[in-house]
């Protein structure tokens, strides 16, 4: 080791060497060409020299740590400090490759405290080749006030630094610098503008509250807080890592952060707790990852949507040296909000609220707008509307599979295992509509491309509804949204307080509550809670039973239609024809068509019952009309009527029915034209003919008038008058004969 000593030594030798054996012989000459006395030290300074060297070795295994040079060197009298000019600090690498290198224009030196100090600039370079020239710009900062510490070989400052490297500059107020650790650290007021060497490749800026440089792993720390900023990229948060590779930006590792992506007239705006960013080759972005309380909000022209999860990933597309948002994953709580924009001339669109554990938003090209949404395990959409007429719904199921078109407006929907809640709107609230529910195995449901309002549903797999007292199932059912009308199909059945129905299909308008059954349909009205109400046609006090191919209902199921092998029944009593009306506000019934009906008859009075035989009317007619205020069913078209005893046909007849509490279900029947009645009594068959006739059930008397009317018996013997009146209980007969015209009768008892 050489030191300033050592200098001094070679200072007196020299001097020295002016006296040798021709000191005699040249005595004068020596005197006259002896070289000058040197200058004397000044009174503070031990030693002085120029072109100073010193290098400190490990002593075990002979590396130099540290090798300093300098242009001129001073050491101070009684004191371990040297004063250099000129200093510059070379410190080679553990495997003397690379070294860095500091430059000083003046320095102190003190041995004692291995320190060295420079008040003035200072230019730090670092990982310098040991021969031959580096191959990327090596890292060079310029400072002032440096201190270095020649045992452990930190050089630290506090002063403001600007330093270079391969691809960009900063600068910051202090720093430090361990060679042993590769360490460089800026203590504050850090801003690094970075450009990569990629073609068409975007300038970066990195600030922060501090910086550390790992040289050997490539890392860089940012603390207290950290900013990226790359065009319309933008990353903060408090504690940052960002990881070089290649020299490149590879990784990303922010805390309590945010950013921001603005490109193209779309924003995306991200938060998180933790936010990992990863980069291509070129350090460009293709991967985000927010962590804890994740928030992504993506602002389009149109539409704002907004992304929320307990993680959310952003996959972006590089192109045209961009990044292009290509999909969104939100994981744990996953929460999507697409709300639509106020657009001029256009009718708000609902806004849609997506909720499930994962969400899956992939993005159409260019990363504006939303192409689909998938959603995995239990899922909610709620579509709240923002018009007036819309309606508020909250459909949850599994698995949900979202198509959207353009301005992010939902455009299919398709969900499992799905139940749906629908509530009415303003002005339906005023009319006391109440909430629809629906569930189901699937759903299928389109939108309107204009007004994001669902158009259509298709629900399928034991579908379930209901809205207050109304509810239904089927296998599958479809919902027009724009017309509110819901069609079931298969095994279809609807009810609500005044029956039900079932059939094959059934047309429900769930505005009305009007509905048409089509196949099979089977029906059961609830009879009125006013007993007077009821009608007396079949059995006015229990539920009125239908069978049909078709059936309609209207005006709350006031008025039916029937159609297609009817068959109407309450209790015992029946009709059947080709079609059926019904209207229960009017309190009538038309049939149409190979209309007959059934009327059973009994005692109403309980002892009776018990002894009496029940009684059966049959009619037959191609049509009836029946009203209950007057309790008359006018049969016509060629009518046939039949019960115990008696046969009667005709064109025409009206059948007064009695009321609810008689013993007889038919009080009177009128018939004309063509009437015919073929009695049977245990005295034989008699048959009467007559133009009209009235026909009384409760004393068996018929009044035969019109035309000719005629009684005979079975023997022949026959009986013409102008009105005759026959009893069929006791077999009398009762003649009128007209003026002028004597009276024909004949009439045979048969004998015991």
């Amino acid at each position: 080791m050489r030191g300033p000593r050592w200098l001094l030594l070679l200072a007196i030798a020299a001097i020295l060497g002016g006296i040798g054996l021709t000191y005699r012989a040249k005595k004068r000459s020596a005197a006259a060409h002896a070289p000058a006395m040197p200058v004397e030290l000044p009174a503070d300074l031990h030693s002085a020299a120029q072109l100073w060297h010193w290098v400190e070795t490990d002593t075990k295994t002979g590396h130099i740590r540290a090798d300093i040079t300098a242009e001129d060197f001073r050491e101070i009298k009684d004191s371990s400090r040297v004063d250099l000019k000129g200093m510059k600090l070379k410190l080679p690498g553990k495997k003397d490759q690379t070294y860095d290198l500091v430059d000083a224009a003046s320095a102190q030196f003190f041995k004692s405290e291995h320190r060295l100090y420079s008040s003035g600039e200072v230019l730090i370079t670092l990982n310098l080749p040991m021969s031959g020239s580096s191959q990327r710009a090596p890292v060079v900062v310029h400072s002032a006030a440096v201190t270095f510490n020649t045992e452990t070989y930190r050089a630290e400052t506090d002063s403001p630094s600007t330093f270079t490297f391969q691809n960009g500059s900063g600068r910051a107020t202090g720093a430090y610098y361990d060679p042993s650790a590769h360490e460089l650290r800026m203590k504050q007021d850090v801003e690094i503008h970075y450009q990569s060497q990629a073609p068409g490749a975007k300038p970066m800026t990195i600030q922060a509250g501090g910086l550390i440089f790992h040289e050997g792993t490539q890392l860089i720390e940012l603390d207290p807080w950290g900013k990226l900023t790359r065009e319309g990229t933008v990353v903060e948060g408090n504690t940052s890592q960002i990881q070089l590779l290649n020299h490149e930006i590879h990784t990303v590792h922010a805390a309590k952060a945010r950013g921001t992506e603005d490109n193209d007239n779309r924003k995306i705006e991200y938060s998180a707790d933790d936010l990992f960013m990863d980069c291509n080759d070129h350090g460009q972005v293709e991967h985000l990852a927010a962590v804890n309380n994740a928030r992504m909000v993506s602002n389009a022209p149109t539409s704002q949507t907004t992304v929320t999860g307990d993680r959310v990933d952003l996959n972006f597309e590089v192109r045209d040296n961009r990044s292009i948002l290509l999909r969104a994953t939100a994981s744990g709580h996953g929460v999507v909000v697409s709300k639509p924009l106020p657009v001029r001339g256009s009718e708000p669109a609902d806004t849609h609220v997506l909720s499930a554990e994962s969400v899956e938003m992939t993005m159409r090209r260019g990363g504006k707008e939303i192409d689909h949404i998938v959603t995995r395990g239990a899922s909610t959409l709620e579509v709240a509307p923002n018009a007036v007429a819309a309606h508020h719904r909250v459909l949850s199921g599994k698995d949900f599979q979202i198509a959207y078109g353009a301005e992010n407006r939902i455009d299919t929907f398709h969900a499992t295992d799905v139940k749906t809640v629908t509530d009415p709107n303003a002005a339906e609230r005023k009319r006391k509509v109440a909430q629809a529910t629906t569930s189901s195995h699937e759903i299928k449901a389109r939108f309107d491309p204009k007004t994001s309002h669902m158009a259509a549903m298709e629900q399928s797999g034991g579908f379930t509804y209901a809205a207050g007292e109304r509810h239904a199932r089927a296998a599958k059912a479809t919902l027009d949204s724009d017309h509110n009308v819901m069609l079931l199909d298969g095994a279809a059945r609807m009810s609500d307080a005044t029956g039900a129905t079932s059939a094959d299909r059934i047309r429900l308008d769930q505005a009305t509550g009007d509905f048409v059954a089509e196949g099979g349909v089977t029906s059961s009205r609830m009879p009125e809670q006013d007993a007077k109400k009821n009608s007396q046609m079949l059995s006015g006090d229990e539920p009125l039973q239908a069978q049909a191919r078709r059936m309609v209902s209207t005006n709350k199921s006031r008025h039916m239609h029937y159609e297609g092998g009817v068959v109407m029944w309450q209790g015992a009593n029946r009709i059947t024809a080709d079609t059926v009306d019904v209207d229960r506000e009017k309190r009538s019934l038309v049939a149409d068509r190979n209309v007959v009906t059934s009327l059973w008859e009994e005692p109403k009075d309980p002892e009776k019952k018990k002894t009496a035989v029940p009684a059966l009317t049959v009619m037959r007619a191609p049509r009836l009309v029946y009203t209950d205020a007057d309790r008359l069913a006018i049969y016509t078209g060629g009518v046939d009527m039949s019960r115990p005893g008696m046969h009667i046909t005709c064109r025409e007849m009206h059948a007064v029915l009695a009321d609810a509490d008689a013993d007889s279900r038919l009080e009177k029947a009128v018939a004309d034209g063509g009437v015919r009645i073929v009695a049977t009594t245990v005295n034989g068959v008699r048959i009467a003919t007559a133009e009209h006739s009235e026909y009384f059930t409760a004393d068996q008397k018929v009044i035969l008038t019109g035309g000719k009317p005629r009684l005979q018996d079975d023997t022949g013997h026959s009986t013409e008058g102008t009105k005759l009146t026959y009893f069929s209980n006791d077999d009398r007969l009762s003649i009128d004969g007209a003026p002028n015209r004597p009276v024909q009768t004949f009439i045979t008892r048969h004998r015991k």
